[in-house]
Parts: structure tokens; C-alpha cells; sequence
């Protein structure tokens, strides 16, 4: 997994430290049902939510100073690799905020764009998305920017990262509802880990008057359809919202267009994704509610298969949680990687503290994994393993290795060693 600070130069005009606003992590307590609530905890409910609001105002203020000070230049806006619903909703938001101000802005990401729901979703809302490879980065002429946006990502997972940065683009906001991922220099920060997706950030901003939505503007519409997708999409369907979430939604469901996001939602699953879930039941290992799988190896344009086929374990009876994962093979960069997903429904377990804990950390500190509070991701690089595939017993045997490092690491984690595992 890539990792890339999000620094540049203290000398760039209009670059400005800022620190994580520990603020923010205000999250409302919520009293055991049926029992009334002392005149202390109204109180103190009442003060958090106007600390919040505070929060909020301050937040909503400072991105419309950063804009003003960007007004008439280009800002490129950048995606993780595998951008999601939640992600590209979120940037095209920001880029029709920023034509307010006349700031022109480009959406980029590198890798792929592979889920049948992500394709369905720019295809028909016409969303405006570039990909840029490694290679093409390095053609373009990005001194025409004068500001970059991580939008749902802190620059961690985009490969552009360090393309941009050096070529010395300052960043001019970070906009992210994942836990804090390093020290980072941008003119604007809005870091909120206790809101399950970062289209709710966005939406509140839309609701501050950044940008007046209006239901007869198509664009409008469809830009309201895309962050209700989002929204719903890492909340599980709002299974897992908070009161900011549901906000959000009800504010979003004056512009939304019902029947485009049901047509996002019945695109249909690929073979690829098909033949990914296929494998993961056939291999899932089940043990104290977790289902485990390894699906081998995967061509690199279909790694969003993984996180489908972890959904969908995760729905059998009797299991809380579930983690998939294969080797992925990137051609253009001859690399291998182990990629895997869990997704889980129990209310206790944290996905970032777990991936963390199973898989440590690489040789500069930097976790293979986690940032995410419902659902989680790892990247482990196979390194001089790559590759060399052709002959088939070598490949199994490197597969197997990495499968039963994998196993252990996890079932070291959630299996007593006296409870036998069984396969499915």
C-alpha cells in the first residue's frame, strides 16, 4: 500500500499548516432505551451539539476563504485509486462548489474503475471523472494547477500523490471521513472519522449555501442522486448512519432523482464479480462468526470484486464478519499485491483496530491496512515474488504460501486454539 505525506513547501503563497481539530471526534452519547434522561445528560447533549454546530460554521467559513483566495485558477481534485460511490460523488460536489468561485477543477484517479455500480453511476449521471495513469501523469503539464484536493482520501491511497506534490501543486484541502492517516499541510482540512461517509460532509456544505441546489437544474439533480448513492453506499444503506447521515439524507431527498439511483442500484454484477463470490464460498473457512476466504489470484481491473464477494459472505447466517482476499496482479506496473476487504455487522468490532492488529506494520511504520470505521482494506506487496506465473506449480505454491500467512494471522485473532476449524 502506497503511503505519501501530505506535505509541501511552507514557502507556497497561501500554504498554511493545519492541525487535526481534535474537536471534530465530538460524538453525541445516546442514553440505554426507555430510560429518561437526567437534566446533566440533556445538558450535556445540548452542548455537544452546539459544539458541533460551532464546528461546523468554522468549517463551512474557512472553505469559502480558501476558495476565495483560489478564485480564477484550476485545482485538480484527486480520487484514491478504486474510487467509490461515496468518493466520486464528494469530488464532483467540490467541483461544482468551486465553480462558484470560478475555480475550474478536474476529477483524476489512477487505477480503475471496475464496480458494475461506480460504471453505472458515471454513465448515467454523466459524472465528469479522468484516469490517469503513471505514465500519463508524467505528460501533462501540471503547472496549469495551482491547488490539489484529496477528497475521501488523505493522498494515501492515490499513486498520483507523489507526482503531484513534487511537481510542486499545493494542496489546497483535504476533505475526509476516515481516521487520520499523518502530519499534513493544506489550507483547508475537514477531517471527520465519527461521520460514516465524507457525501455528508459534503451535503452540509450544500446546506450552509455554498452551492443553492435547485430540482428544475439536471445537473443539480443528478449531483444529488449521486451523493445520496454515496451516502447510502457506506452507511449500508443507511444501516449504519449516525444523526449527521440521516440529516443529510433528508436534506438530499428534496433533489434526488428516485428512479436514476434505483437504476445505479440494479445494474447488474459482472462475471468476474460472479466467479470472485463463486470462489470465496468455496474456499471460506468459518470460525467463531468469521468467514474467511482467499480467492487467488485476480487480474488488477477487477480487484473490486473482493469487497462484493465480502459483502456477500457476510450475509450468511451465523456470521458477523467477513474478510476476502487474493493476489492482484497490476500488468502495466509488473507488481503483485495481496489485496483483501472485511465487512462486518458486529457493532463491537472495529475494522481499523483489527487490520491493524492481524497485519502490523512495513519497515517504515506504516500499516498495511485499516482507516475506515465499518469496513476496512489491506494492501500487502508480494515484492521480489511478483510475477513469474507462467509456470503453474510455481504460482500455486506462491499462492498457497501467502494464503495460509494470511489465515494464520487472522485466525490468531479471533480463534481460542482449543476450537477447531471447520471448512466449508
Amino acid at each position: 500500500m502506497k503511503d505519501h505525506s501530505l506535505t509541501n513547501s511552507d514557502g507556497v503563497s497561501g500554504n498554511r499548516k493545519v492541525e487535526f481539530d481534535s474537536s471534530s471526534e465530538v460524538v453525541a452519547e445516546v442514553s440505554a432505551p426507555g430510560k429518561r434522561r437526567s437534566k446533566a445528560e440533556v445538558a450535556s447533549e445540548d452542548n455537544r451539539a452546539r459544539l458541533r454546530e460551532e464546528l461546523h460554521d468554522r468549517k463551512v467559513e474557512q472553505l469559502r476563504q480558501m476558495f476565495d483566495r483560489h478564485k480564477g485558477t484550476r485545482q485538480i481534485i484527486l480520487l484514491q485509486d478504486f474510487p467509490d460511490p461515496d468518493a466520486l460523488s464528494s469530488a464532483w460536489t467540490y467541483k461544482l462548489i468551486a465553480e462558484q468561485y470560478d475555480i475550474q477543477c478536474e476529477i483524476i484517479y489512477a487505477g480503475a474503475l471496475s464496480h458494475q455500480e461506480n460504471i453505472a453511476l458515471v454513465k448515467l449521471t454523466g459524472l465528469p471523472l479522468q484516469r490517469w495513469t503513471l505514465e500519463t501523469v508524467k505528460t501533462k503539464d501540471l503547472s496549469v494547477f495551482q491547488g490539489c484536493a484529496f477528497i475521501d482520501n488523505q493522498g494515501t491511497t492515490c499513486s498520483l500523490t507523489e507526482f503531484i506534490l513534487a511537481a510542486g501543486v499545493p494542496i489546497a484541502s483535504v476533505i475526509d471521513h476516515h481516521n487520520l492517516q499523518g502530519e499534513m499541510n493544506a489550507e483547508f482540512i475537514d477531517l471527520r472519522p465519527q461521520i460514516r461517509a465524507t457525501a455528508t460532509i459534503f451535503a452540509e456544505y450544500l446546506q450552509a449555501g455554498l452551492l443553492d441546489l435547485d430540482s428544475s437544474v439536471s445537473l443539480h439533480v443528478k449531483c444529488a442522486t449521486a451523493l445520496m448513492h454515496g451516502l447510502r453506499s457506506d452507511t449500508i444503506a443507511l444501516r449504519q448512519a449516525q444523526e449527521e447521515d440521516f440529516l443529510a439524507a433528508a436534506y438530499l431527498s428534496r433533489f434526488y432523482d428516485p428512479q436514476l439511483l434505483n437504476a445505479v442500484l440494479q445494474s447488474s454484477r459482472s462475471k468476474w464479480v460472479m466467479d470472485a463470490i463463486e470462489r470465496s464460498l468455496k474456499h471460506r473457512t468459518v470460525q467463531n462468526n468469521f468467514s474467511i476466504a482467499g480467492i487467488g489470484y485476480l487480474r488488477y481491473d477487477d480487484r473490486d470484486s473482493i469487497p462484493q464477494a465480502a459483502d456477500f459472505l457476510v450475509t450468511e447466517e451465523n456470521v458477523h464478519t467477513a474478510v476476502v482476499y487474493a493476489i492482484v496482479h497490476d500488468k502495466d506496473e509488473e507488481i503483485e499485491v495481496v489485496i483483501g476487504s472485511l465487512r462486518t455487522n458486529k457493532l463491537t468490532l472495529d475494522p481499523d483496530e483489527f487490520i491493524k492488529e492481524a497485519f502490523g506494520q512495513d519497515a517504515q511504520g506504516r500499516f498495511f491496512g485499516g482507516g475506515r470505521s465499518q469496513a476496512g482494506g489491506f494492501e500487502i506487496p508480494v515484492g521480489f515474488l511478483s510475477a513469474g506465473n507462467e509456470n503453474s506449480d510455481y504460482a500455486r505454491l506462491k499462492w498457497e504460501v501467502f494464503d495460509a500467512q494470511i489465515k494464520q494471522k487472522l485466525l490468531n485473532l479471533i480463534s481460542p486454539k482449543d476450537n477447531p476449524v471447520y471448512d466449508h
